[in-house]
């Protein structure tokens, strides 16, 4: 098994997320690490809590190249691999540089704040000789993955409605990053992006948007709902929310109406988070295994590095196609109107 070394950039909540992700792979080697504000003390990173995961410290390894500027990790000869958990407004220029010199990349969501933005990432990894990918780690989620499956397969007929629901207080870390709209996009862009990703990636790019949004953070739309119009004709709307208040729990759900069955996601159900309901028969909870999204999107690029391929289940395009659907969305808000795309 070829050894891929990894050099991860941005020490925050994402960056230890991806940090504690890949030593659960075998043959990964966290070779270099990269912030500007925060360095390793005496071996130990500060842990930083989060939506999801664990906020526990971590001890770095001692072969561990620590870099104070991105710049001078990317041009380190071993790193394979570059991971990209800076704030939005960096993504650009650090993805880009990257590709440039050759090396693999995965970048946090969303790509960049803009559409314009995302294009310039896409042009670069359409010529570089590394692989880039997105980090849209819905696409990759146990019971998520299962509801992909199950539409594709048409196990228990067309979906006829589909509701998804990712709330939460405002983060609690990097507050100066995420409040600034103008940036980081506010929760349409960097929190409920992850249901506009997955709903294309179940039912295509939607034909028109329709949205409602409010903002009480960052100056960006911190609240939104969404009705998207898709091909196959199914009721599809997500709700995505920075504003609840302070101790609200994070909430990631979704509830798909087929025509033989329901499916119920909620993450607060731990082990039985998925239930399937189908008449005659009692709920059966589905054993959606006990891996994260992270870990397994991670595995995905770890490998196809390996096998000398493209990533697959999430692309360049569709981060861009991502964050076009979030602009719809933004101007569906904004004008009060549906917006097609």
């Amino acid at each position: 098994m070829k050894q891929v070394n990894i050099g991860v950039i941005g020490l925050g909540f994402m960056g230890m997320v991806h940090i504690k992700s890949y030593r659960k792979l075998p043959g990964v080697r966290i070779a270099a690490l990269s912030d500007a504000f925060k360095k390793p003390v005496d071996g130990i990173l500060p842990g930083v809590g989060g939506n999801i995961t664990d906020g526990d410290a971590l001890r770095v390894d001692d072969d561990c190249r620590f870099y104070e500027n991105w710049e001078d990790m990317i041009a380190d000869p071993a790193i394979d691999l570059v991971d990209i958990c800076v704030p939005t407004a960096d993504h650009v220029r650090i993805s880009v540089a990257a590709l440039a010199v050759g090396k693999h990349v995965v970048c946090e969501k969303p790509m960049a704040r803009t559409s314009g933005d995302c294009g310039r990432i896409v042009e670069a990894a359409a010529v570089s000789t590394g692989h880039f990918m997105p980090a849209m780690c819905m696409r990759f989620w146990p019971g998520w993955d299962w509801l992909k499956q199950a539409i594709d397969s048409g196990t228990y007929g067309k979906v006829l409605a589909a509701r998804f629901r990712r709330v939460s207080s405002p983060p609690g870390w990097s507050r100066g990053n995420y409040f600034k709209g103008g940036e980081s996009g506010g929760a349409l862009f960097d929190l409920h992006i992850h249901d506009t990703d997955f709903i294309q990636h179940c039912f295509g790019r939607p034909r028109s948007v329709f949205s409602s949004g409010r903002t009480r953070f960052s100056g960006a739309i911190d609240h939104v709902v969404t009705s998207y119009q898709v091909a196959c004709g199914a009721i599809v709307t997500a709700e995505g929310s920075w504003i609840m208040s302070e101790g609200y729990p994070f909430t990631m759900k979704y509830t798909v109406n087929f025509e033989n069955a329901t499916a119920d996601f909620d993450i607060s159900r731990g082990p039985e988070a998925l239930k399937l309901y189908q008449d005659g028969k009692p709920a059966e909870a589905v054993d959606i295994g006990d891996e994260d999204g992270y870990i397994r999107e991670l595995r995905h690029i770890v490998e196809c590095i390996r096998e000398g391929r493209a990533p697959s289940v999430v692309t360049a395009e569709d981060g861009l196609s991502a964050v076009e659907i979030c602009e719809a969305e933004e101007q569906s808000a904004e004008k009060g109107l549906p917006v097609e795309l």
